[in-house]
This record gives C-alpha cells, sequence and structure tokens, in this order.
C-alpha cells in the first residue's frame, strides 16, 4: 500500500516539528567536534570534550527543550520560555562563546507557530522574551569577562527574526483564505436567498393577479349573472391551489435540502417552455387574451435557460394582467441555433406611466437574464403599449 506522503507530514504536530528541529541542531552540533574525512587539520578546531559538569547542562538541555515541544501546542509562551532555556544549557554544555544557529532551530519553529497562530501581543511578548535570551547570553559572557562571538549571535537573532515575520506571513495567509471562505459562503446565501426570492416571486404573481383579476369580475356580475360569477370564483378557487402547492413543494425541497447531509436538493420538475400553454390557456380564462407564437424548434433548451425563458414571459403576462390594462398580449418565442428570443406585446396604456409598477418584476426578469449573459429591454412602445424583450445565448455544447 503506497504511503501517502503529504497526509503524514501533515500528522505531524508543531512540538513534533521542534523536537525534529532540536534535535537535527544537536546532532549537528556535535558532528562539527568530530574532524571528518577531507577536512583540514588547520582548519578544524576540535572543541571541548564533555566533562562530567558539561553532561548534567547537556541532560538539562534535553530536559528542557523536550519539555518545551510537549507542551508548544497547549501552552506556547511556556514551552517557547523552556526550548530557550534548552539552548542555553545547551551552550554551557559545549562552552560555546555564542549560541549557535544550530541549537535555535527549536525555538525558531516555536517562534514561527506563535505567530502564525497567535494573537499579535503574544507574538510581540513572544520575540521580546526570544530577543532578551539571545542576547542576554552574549552579554553576560561580556560581563563576566568571557569572549562572544558577537556575528553568531547576530545570525542566531536573524533566524529568530526570519522565523517571526515567516510565521505571520503563514497566519495572514490562513486568515484571507478563511475570509475568503467566509464571504463565498456569505454571498452563496444570498444568492440562494435571491433565487428563491425570485422564485417566489415569479410563481406568486402571476396567480395573484388572475385572482385578482376573476375576483373583480366575480363581483361585477355576481347579482346579475350568477353563473358567470361561479366560474370566476372557480378560477379563483384553482389559482389559489395551484400557488399553494407550488409553495408546499418549494418548501418541501427547502427543508428536504437542509436534511441532506450532501446539501444538494433533490430534483423536482421546474417549469419550462412546455408549460406556456397551460399558463396562456389560464391566463386567456381570467380574461386576458395570451397570443403565443412560436417560431423554430420549441425544445432542447438546457434546464436553466428553459426556466429563465418561461418566467420571463409569466412575469409579463402577469404584469400585463396587473398593470397594463389591456385585454390581450401577444407572446413570441423564437428558437434561433444560438440564441432563444421572448417578446412580448401589450396594447395597454397603464404601464406607459408607470413601468413595473412598484414591485421588483422588471428587475427580477433583467438580473435573471444577466445571469445567463443575456440581453434585456423593457420599456413603452411608440404606438402605445409596452414591450418586454429578452435574448438568452445557448451554449455551444447545446444547439
Amino acid at each position: 500500500m503506497p504511503v501517502n506522503s503529504p497526509s503524514l507530514l501533515r500528522r505531524v504536530t508543531p512540538g513534533g516539528w521542534a523536537a525534529i528541529a532540536w534535535a537535527a541542531g544537536l546532532v549537528y552540533s556535535f558532528v562539527v567536534l568530530v574532524r571528518l574525512p577531507g577536512e583540514s587539520p588547520d582548519n578544524f578546531y576540535r572543541g571541548v570534550l564533555l566533562a562530567d559538569g558539561n553532561q548534567v547542562w547537556l541532560a538539562l538541555s534535553a530536559v528542557a527543550s523536550l519539555a518545551g515541544c510537549a507542551l508548544l501546542r497547549r501552552t506556547p509562551l511556556t514551552a517557547l520560555g523552556l526550548l530557550l532555556a534548552g539552548t542555553v544549557f545547551g551552550a554551557w554544555a559545549m562552552h560555546s562563546t555564542a549560541i549557535d544557529v544550530p541549537l535555535v532551530l527549536g525555538p525558531d519553529v516555536a517562534l514561527w507557530y506563535i505567530a502564525a497562530t497567535l494573537p499579535r501581543r503574544k507574538v510581540v511578548l513572544a520575540s521580546g522574551l526570544a530577543a532578551l535570551v539571545l542576547l542576554g547570553y552574549p552579554i553576560g559572557r561580556v560581563l563576566v569577562g568571557f569572549i562572544i562571538g558577537t556575528s553568531t549571535a547576530l545570525a542566531v537573532l536573524l533566524t529568530a527574526a526570519v522565523a517571526v515575520l515567516l510565521g505571520n506571513s503563514a497566519g495572514e495567509s490562513r486568515r484571507h483564505a478563511a475570509e475568503l471562505s467566509s464571504n463565498a459562503a456569505a454571498r452563496a446565501v444570498a444568492g440562494e436567498r435571491l433565487r428563491i426570492a425570485r422564485e417566489l416571486h415569479d410563481m406568486v404573481a402571476h396567480s395573484i393577479g388572475i385572482v385578482a383579476l376573476q375576483a373583480g369580475a366575480a363581483r361585477l356580475v355576481l347579482t346579475t349573472q350568477p353563473e358567470a360569477a361561479r366560474d370566476a370564483l372557480g378560477q379563483v378557487e384553482t389559482a389559489s391551489r395551484e400557488t399553494l402547492s407550488g409553495l408546499r413543494r418549494m418548501l418541501v425541497a427547502l427543508r428536504a435540502a437542509e436534511d441532506d447531509p450532501s446539501g444538494q436538493p433533490p430534483l423536482t420538475p421546474t417549469p419550462g417552455l412546455a408549460d406556456l400553454d397551460r399558463l396562456a390557456a389560464s391566463t386567456t380564462a381570467a380574461g386576458v387574451a395570451v397570443d403565443l407564437c412560436w417560431r423554430g424548434e420549441r425544445w432542447g433548451l438546457p434546464p436553466e435557460l428553459d426556466l429563465a425563458a418561461y418566467r420571463v414571459v409569466q412575469e409579463s403576462v402577469a404584469n400585463v394582467v396587473r398593470h397594463a390594462g389591456a385585454r390581450s398580449c401577444q407572446v413570441t418565442i423564437s428558437r434561433e441555433e444560438d440564441s432563444v428570443s421572448i417578446e412580448v406585446l401589450d396594447g395597454g396604456g397603464l404601464r406607459a406611466t408607470q413601468p413595473g409598477g412598484a414591485g421588483f418584476g422588471l428587475l427580477g426578469m433583467r438580473e435573471r437574464v444577466a445571469l445567463l449573459h443575456g440581453s434585456f429591454t423593457a420599456g413603452p412602445r411608440p404606438t402605445g403599449g409596452f414591450r418586454v424583450a429578452a435574448t438568452l445565448p445557448v451554449p455551444a455544447g447545446a444547439r
């Protein structure tokens, strides 16, 4: 079975990386005390063998450093203090004139982790603690009359500064990624809410227009033509039941999507251009005659285009019923090879001065068409009435 290396690397804790770095630095510090093959005797400094006292300091260095590695995730500042103490004990064990770079690899990992995960106040505190220890060692040696390795001390300070900068950069990148993810989730939620609101508006607006029209007709002929009034009230009942049924289906779909762990809503049939005949029949029965004209193929559109085209016609017809004051409208659907065009014309006069009323019908249609990279126009006709036109491009794969 192949080993998944990235997965194994992710399993190593920050303390584990600090322990690996500390161990590598300690091994290197002892390797340089031995003249390796090929090294010149003139350029080799054998160093000081570990006497009994030095072995004690080395043991203390190991205990402090490993304890710091174990505590790094739980108490990072305490862990950093123990790791820095371990580097000082290691330098004493080797009688070093300065804390060598290999000995601070463990504290550098701790500084990176602190800068990447903790608030800025604690990062400043950790940086100050590291600077105090790394500068305090050579200053202490100077005060007691010992020589120091100034260049080595500066190099150690530089590695610590680089570790803090890299950790801060990693933290900023992670926070930025989390912010982008949060913003994307918020945009997705807002987009879904807008889609649901648009669907509800398109579904309810037409039915409510039919209900209002039939109820007004029933009121006018209630006493003089009881049969006509009864038919109008029947249309009101039918439109109301269809609207309630549609709302119920949408709520069921939304609840099912919440209960579905995959987050995918169930596949439910959505209206399309095939339903225009039924839409025209119900609107005509309500008192506004719809003349439906087809040009080209009637089928074969992608689902999102089919739904958008239907909603544009539905909302346009609903606006005729509610705002135009017209008794008829003409709907033309033209299917070309690379597009589908929709045109809705009415001869009413009211919308010429109040386009779309006070609602969001025209805005919703414009947004829906724009999402599919189409064009949309709506406005009064020079000869009177109102015109709504939309063109939706058909993707090459669906032609």
